[in-house]
């Protein structure tokens, strides 16, 4: 029984802080989504160029626990729900920080919808392939992502 109300206390506590997190979440600035998302797409990069040099350009030796360490993270980041930090005040430079989104996007959020769906489905399948050590899948798992990022900048990224 003692286990059961540590289990439930947690898990109250846990909707209390989601709770508190979507009301936090709601007053973010314009200025502050511009700069999170930024973080989150530059991390994503980052942790794309540790499977390329270890996967594709072969510069550094391969590890597998990186390789899937690093497509977990992209994966992460792709399921985070990044999309809210596309709210309104952000199709432009605000402050300090500047934006190479295309407005467009805001216009067209079902195309987006599906670039983004077709995104998730392509870091899921990354990290699913990482998981697995075969460095062809893995390969050609990144490519797939690649494109997916590919598909969006493409149409909704500025220079």
């Amino acid at each position: 029984m003692k286990k059961l109300n540590q289990s439930l206390s947690g898990l109250l506590a846990a909707v209390v802080l989601a709770s508190a997190a979507t009301g936090v979440h709601a007053q973010v600035s314009p200025e502050d989504q511009i700069k999170f998302r930024k973080a989150g797409y530059s991390y994503m990069s980052w942790n794309m160029g540790r499977i390329k040099a270890q996967v594709i350009d072969g510069t550094v030796r391969y590890d597998q626990q990186q390789v899937a360490s690093a497509a977990n993270v992209i994966a992460a980041i792709a399921n985070s729900g990044m999309g809210a930090l596309f709210g309104p005040g952000t199709e432009k430079n605000v402050g300090d920080q500047v934006t190479r989104v295309d407005p467009s996007l805001f216009e067209n959020f079902p195309d987006v919808a599906q670039l983004s769906s077709n995104f998730v489905s392509a870091a899921d399948n990354l990290a699913a392939q990482a998981a697995t050590g075969d460095q062809a899948a893995i390969r050609t798992a990144f490519g797939q992502v690649g494109q997916a990022c590919k598909a969006c900048h493409d149409k909704y990224r500025l220079d």
